[in-house]
């Protein structure tokens, strides 16, 4: 979407250390010259108003920050983003395949081996904060093509060749 200018973060305030995220990513936004909406949702019945707000300020696209409830809630923030004709992209695979535009995010499976890894280290007698800390090294990017369509989106062939996965 690249004439989209306004853009709206939808996050939890609830759980320690996203105000951080939510924070890192309006700059990120700021810095592409977007402008960009911070929403809070703080409980599931929040979920209507906030896209309520996002129509009212005509954001074009939504980013949806990780977090217990809002994972919880993705087929119906999905529905809503469609009522609302709004793009979505999450952080988890499962974001893109309940409906969303895209999901941009470590590969699931490779977090997966590494904590089981970690369990292993520590169930062996390590300590766990003498484990080092690991940031990912490989990441997945899902297209659901069949959103794009509904939303009349078309995507260039050169992303859809730079993706992991395209949902048809």
């Amino acid at each position: 979407m690249p004439t989209a200018s306004r853009v709206a973060l939808l996050w939890d305030p609830t759980e320690p250390g996203r105000r951080v995220q939510a924070t890192e990513a309006e700059d990120a936004a700021r810095a592409l010259g977007l402008e960009v909406h911070l929403l809070e949702a703080r409980s599931p019945a929040e979920l209507d108003s906030l896209f309520t707000a996002m129509t009212r300020a005509r954001v074009d696209a939504v980013l949806v920050h990780p977090s217990q409830m809002l994972g919880a809630l993705r087929a119906r923030i999905v529905e809503l983003a469609a009522q609302s004709r709004l793009p979505t992209i999450g952080v988890t695979s499962w974001w893109a395949e309940a409906g969303g535009l895209m999901s941009y995010s470590m590969r699931e499976s490779d977090l997966f081996q590494r904590a089981a890894s970690y369990v292993d280290k520590i169930l062996r007698g390590m300590k766990a904060a003498d484990l080092p800390v690991e940031q990912p090294m490989k990441f997945k990017f899902v297209i659901n093509l069949k959103t794009a369509t509904t939303l009349g989106l078309t995507i260039p062939s050169t992303l859809l060749f730079q993706a992991d996965e395209v949902i048809r």
